[in-house]
């Protein structure tokens, strides 16, 4: 039951879109969950500052998942997180922040997990 929020400063076209969709449905099964119930936000062109400037681009993913994953799992994805901003819109991992919140409670389809 993982949720990747991804928020970019650059504008995301609808090819780039799907790319980075794709991407992190493979990228999800490093913390051993499968795009089978991953769901994907993407926000593009926001108003994203790092260390006090936007000259540069861009990159914020916030990444929720039922229970918990290895640090390294989370290393590991942190690690494929900056790849895919990179590869996709340009953005080095130095502007990239990737956060992830654990919880014991998730619901789906009118039922919990």
């Amino acid at each position: 039951m993982p949720f990747i929020h991804a928020k970019f400063s650059g504008t995301v076209s609808p090819g780039k879109e799907v790319e980075i969709k794709t991407a992190l449905g493979e990228a999800i099964t490093l913390l051993g969950k499968s795009e089978r119930y991953l769901m994907v936000e993407i926000e593009d062109q926001r108003r994203l500052y790092f260390g006090g400037s936007n000259s540069e681009p861009i990159a914020f993913f916030d990444v929720s998942l039922l229970h918990s994953a290895p640090r390294q799992s989370y290393e590991q994805l942190t690690a494929r997180l900056c790849e895919i901003a990179k590869e996709h819109m340009g953005v080095d991992g130095s502007n990239v922040y990737v956060k992830f919140e654990e919880t014991e409670n998730w619901g789906y389809n009118s039922f919990m997990f």
